[in-house]
């Protein structure tokens, strides 16, 4: 738990070349590296990063693990959320950054606008805001 031992989520994102790759993260969503714990061999263990505060950790592929990037299974079963303030603005820089629009952002009747990339590594994100 964390400091205000409140349950959160920190989903694990499992990318090739991790440490070359961080750069993606922090470019498009402006994300933070709080820390990096590296393997022997030159790998990291994992990149702990933070977007407006909203952390998650990046992974390098294990493969004897069964941890693996959705480049390796050419897709995803995870669509990350990602609530921020201004949709277009956030893909714009994510699209800038290397992303691939899914889908376009647009307004809904329920009352969001979302958009949806996903990242050079096969990750989906949906960007999303309250209208």
């Amino acid at each position: 738990m964390n400091e205000t031992n409140k349950t959160f989520f920190a989903p694990q994102l499992y990318i090739r070349n991790g440490v070359t790759n961080i750069d993606f993260y922090k470019n498009a969503f402006g994300a933070v590296e709080l820390r990096r714990f590296m393997n022997d061999d030159g790998t990291y263990h994992v990149a702990e990063l933070s977007i407006d505060g909203a952390m998650f950790h990046l992974h390098e592929e294990v493969k004897r693990c069964n941890q693996i990037s959705p480049e390796k299974i050419n897709g995803t079963t995870t669509m990350i959320g990602l609530f921020v303030e201004d949709v277009d603005a956030v893909m714009n820089k994510a699209l800038a950054a290397g992303a691939t629009v899914l889908s376009p952002a647009q307004s809904y009747d329920y009352g969001y606008r979302q958009g949806e990339i996903v990242d050079p590594f096969g990750h989906h994100w949906m960007i999303e805001m309250k209208i």
